[in-house]
């Protein structure tokens, strides 16, 4: 089952999923310096903030992919097929 999150994001247009994730990872940034100079009264809010980031990336390749040509799609299959025989 998709997470909610996950749901919202497939909503977005792909310049607001950008200014989303810029966003996010200023949070980020903000969020590990305050831990570090004071620290925070919920140290699990940097997790769930890391997990946000991953999303939003996951999300953005995911568009990336879907908007390749079949010849861009063949030739990432094969950069997958030799990265594997390493």
């Amino acid at each position: 089952m998709a997470s909610k999150k996950y749901l919202e994001l497939q909503d977005f247009a792909d310049a607001d999923l950008l200014n989303e994730l810029k966003e996010t990872r200023a949070q980020y940034q903000k969020l590990k310096f305050d831990h570090t100079i004071k620290g925070l009264d919920n140290p699990l809010l940097l997790r769930d903030v890391r997990r946000d980031i991953a999303r939003l990336n996951s999300e953005v390749r995911r568009r990336e992919i879907g908007k390749m040509s079949e010849e861009d799609l063949g030739n990432r299959s094969k950069i997958r097929a030799r990265r594997k025989r390493k």
